[in-house]
């Protein structure tokens, strides 16, 4: 499962609850960055069987202190990392490709628009969008993918049901 840009609270009071249903039934649960709130990342760490996450440009203190910038993982044979910014969709793979050598798959947030591409080189880059904050996109969303022997598959973006 994958999220990024919760802004908990200053998005929303909480993760909606198709958000928390996946984050539940997920072995590993990743999140690229702007927490805003060291409460959410305790209590993703208490409700996770696994956390990999880092740090945004919107997280101080001890979110910075506890989560790094960048974070490296092995899962099922693919080589994931996770960074919360990219810079900008122009020349995004090239640029990746260069600074994450050796990595099968980029896990990236920030814009809060989901993107899913591939890089020449191979790499993979996924953003799985904001489930609290959707900007321009018409609702809040986030990923869900299944690693398996070295490959990458069922990747699915999730809408966020709005509000009731």
């Amino acid at each position: 499962m994958i999220t990024s840009d919760t802004h908990v609270p200053k998005r929303s009071r909480d993760l909606p609850h198709s958000l928390w249903t996946a984050i539940s039934s997920a072995d590993v649960v990743i999140h690229a960055g702007d927490w805003v709130d060291v409460a959410l990342l305790d209590l993703l760490e208490e409700r996770s069987r696994r956390l990999v996450a880092v740090h945004g440009n919107n997280d101080h203190g001890v979110l910075r202190e506890r989560l790094p910038e960048v974070a490296r993982v092995e899962l099922e044979g693919l080589r994931f990392a996770v960074v919360h910014e990219t810079g900008d969709a122009k020349g995004r793979e090239a640029r990746c490709a260069a600074r994450f050598p050796g990595t099968d798959v980029l896990v990236f947030g920030h814009s809060h628009i989901p993107w899913d591409t591939t890089a020449p080189t191979g790499l993979r880059l996924l953003n799985p969008g904001s489930p609290t904050d959707r900007r321009r996109q018409p609702h809040g969303t986030f990923l869900t993918a299944v690693a398996d022997a070295g490959r990458l598959r069922d990747v699915v973006l999730h809408a966020v049901p709005p509000r009731a």
